[in-house]
């Protein structure tokens, strides 16, 4: 018997496997950041961090509020439904302690 695979599955694997966005979201389970903040803590570069996080707030995944101050600062969070993938982040990196070698 042949086994399909769902597309929602397939969807959500296209979303996390995308270069940047699994870090992206690892990041922003510490709490609200900035822009600034969270390319520094990765070393991505600008224009692809603010690519992902324009695409990940698409997705309902992450919230951008824009504080109207002096400076204009902006945060980046994560919605409940960015919240929900904390027990799945939480298992990779599990996993990755167990398994994987870091290369020096």
């Amino acid at each position: 018997m042949e086994m399909s695979i769902c597309p929602r599955f397939e969807k959500a694997m296209g979303l996390l496997s995308q270069r940047w966005t699994g870090m992206i979201i690892y990041q922003l389970l510490h709490g609200p950041q900035r822009f600034c903040s969270i390319e520094s803590s990765m070393g991505v570069s600008g224009r692809v961090l603010s690519e992902r996080l324009k695409e990940l707030e698409n997705g309902g995944i992450v919230k951008r509020e824009v504080f109207p101050e002096t400076p204009v600062r902006i945060e980046y969070s994560l919605t409940d439904k960015g919240l929900a993938l904390e027990p799945l982040m939480r298992e990779i990196e599990k996993w990755s302690q167990n398994w994987l070698e870091v290369n020096k």
